[in-house]
């Protein structure tokens, strides 16, 4: 089925593989994951994730072959979202999130699907959003959380420059903020001070401003302990050039910092 672009919501193909069984959907935005996401979906499958959340892939257009039905449905993939607009990240949450609100789920876990985030803690998010909180920020740094191989510019980068820039916004004190593996309550992000659904956010404007805006409001917002590993040698699974992509992340964390996306 294809749902034509609207306001705030790019074009998308959505390909269901089994009716919403649960209250809560796990999101993950992929892009020529190629066997990252497979063995991201095996761990899932593991840990019997499904019970708990419905797996739903958005897709920005792979052409590796990641996103093979058989093998989706397989490892209880429960829907296939595939973006046909422009945009990144962002793009894909957005058609992920507007589509799972129109489902009905009570709130929404997002986490990347290139196999470093401990996709077996679902379940813990779920715990929190069942307790009111309405922005949930999974973290290496607190305790019980797990950083493995973490690069050392970008541990630096996120201790001295990110991190303090979203607290600092927040007003509220984050240890992990960049990344993508998190809970929101449907109430968040249907709040109307909130607004997630506009077409500014296109990359990974998204994730900046999610993660100020609910304590910015007086909604509730925590971290949990979560495991981030990166490979012990090769080359680092990231969708972010260093130096351009650096430097847009930066120039939004600035931007985010002065108001910039608050509707």
């Amino acid at each position: 089925m294809i749902h034509e672009k609207k306001k705030g919501v790019p074009r998308f193909e959505e390909t269901v593989y089994a009716p919403k069984s649960r209250d809560y959907v796990v999101l993950i935005p992929i892009i020529n994951e190629g066997d990252r996401i497979i063995k991201e979906l095996k761990r899932a499958a593991k840990h019997c994730v499904h019970e708990y959340a419905d797996i739903v892939i958005c897709d920005g257009g792979s052409t590796d072959g990641c996103t093979e039905e058989e093998r989706l449905k397989s490892l209880n993939v429960n829907t296939l979202l595939v973006k046909k607009d422009s945009g990144k990240q962002g793009a894909q949450l957005r058609m992920g999130m507007w589509w799972a609100l129109k489902r009905g789920y009570r709130g929404i876990i997002t986490i990347d699907g290139n196999n470093k985030d401990s996709i077996e803690d679902v379940p813990h998010f779920i715990e929190k959003l069942e307790e009111g909180y309405d922005l949930i920020q999974g973290s290496r740094f607190v305790k019980g959380g797990r950083a493995v191989n973490t690069p050392f510019i970008r541990l630096v980068s996120l201790r001295l420059i990110h991190a303090p820039i979203i607290s600092l916004t927040a007003r509220h004190h984050f240890t992990d903020t960049t990344s993508a593996y998190r809970g929101y309550s449907a109430r968040y992000l249907k709040d109307k001070r909130v607004r997630p659904l506009r077409d500014v956010f296109m990359n990974y404007e998204l994730l900046a401003y999610l993660s100020v805006r609910a304590t910015q409001i007086g909604m509730n917002a925590c971290e949990i302990p979560v495991t981030r590993a990166y490979p012990a040698k090769g080359k680092t699974p990231t969708k972010i050039s260093f130096f351009k992509g650096n430097w847009d992340l930066f120039r939004t964390l600035i931007r985010n910092a002065f108001g910039a996306y608050n509707p």
